[in-house]
């Protein structure tokens, strides 16, 4: 079985030790699927939504969470993120996909940015939306790639 990195000897929950990794050039993809009525999905898209531009907001919603990631899941350690990226793209009449990227120079990988990322700006979809349809479903939040590091390439 293999061994997790973030259960001590003792069975504790522990911060992993990354001091003798390399720094090397890590990227992550990570997506959420929002389902929603088509009818709330036009409005979103005409920017009719009565709290404002909802891209924008998700936007700047996500990336803040990509950089707050450490602060939010405990044993996460704090990055220096070069970039993150939030891009939305409409899934038929009913779906958003929302694209999270983050690239970073470091010891440790970027997963839980882009996740957390794609995780926030999807919730503040739904915050901004939420008096159109209260019925909207976060159906799926997932990594998408990752790479560098010892581990390499990964894609679902």
């Amino acid at each position: 079985m293999a061994r997790l990195t973030h259960i001590g000897d003792d069975g504790a929950a522990r911060m992993v030790d990354v001091s003798d990794k390399a720094v090397t050039v890590r990227t992550a993809r990570a997506q959420a699927i929002l389902a929603m009525q088509p009818s709330t999905l036009a409005e979103i898209r005409s920017g009719n939504v009565p709290k404002g531009d909802v891209f924008a907001a998700a936007r700047i919603a996500g990336i803040q969470a990509a950089k707050r990631t450490s602060e939010l899941i405990p044993l996460c350690h704090p990055l220096p993120l070069s970039t993150v990226t939030v891009d939305f793209e409409v899934v038929g009449e009913d779906r958003l996909r929302i694209d999270a990227r983050c690239k970073v120079s470091a010891k440790t990988g970027v997963e839980m940015e882009a996740l957390t990322a794609a995780s926030v700006a999807s919730l503040t979809v739904y915050d901004m939306c939420k008096s159109l349809d209260r019925g909207m479903r976060i159906e799926s939040v997932q990594l998408i790639a990752k790479e560098g590091g010892a581990s390499g390439a990964w894609r679902r």
